[in-house]
């Protein structure tokens, strides 16, 4: 297993974060997905997180990241679903019209850690999602 370090730590911190579209709503198509992604990769620099593996289903996107000890996960998460979800209905003027009051992402995320799981077997995972 490969570690990252900085100055004073060394780690592997690999997440897995699902974000729903409130009330899946079923809006996110490869484009919208694509734009979401690039999105994700600008914001998550500040953050000390790199994506390492990203797709969608029309109501939900998987995200597999990993960060640092000094990420802020929550605050990032909240930053990026607020900025996404205002550019998103900014650029895609159409999906407002599926979404209820506006909201394009459920208040809750789902974020898991990988301990249990290889690298290997999320990013495998994470790929075959949207494929049914």
């Amino acid at each position: 297993m490969k570690l990252d370090s900085n100055n004073h730590s060394v780690f592997s911190m690999y997440y897995q974060l699902v974000l729903v579209v409130k009330y899946r709503r079923k809006v996110i198509d490869d484009t919208i997905s694509d734009y979401a992604k690039d999105k994700f990769i600008s914001l998550s620099e500040k953050y000390n997180i790199t994506l390492v593996e990203w797709n969608h289903n029309c109501d939900h996107i998987h995200i597999f990241f990993k960060a640092q000890p000094n990420s802020e996960l929550s605050k990032f998460i909240n930053a990026y679903k607020s900025a996404s979800s205002r550019l998103i209905k900014k650029d895609f003027p159409h999906v407002r019209k599926k979404l209820w009051k506006e909201m394009f992402w459920s208040r809750s995320f789902c974020l898991l850690t990988t301990g249990g799981s290889s690298i290997e077997v999320v990013k495998a995972y994470i790929e075959t999602q949207g494929m049914k």
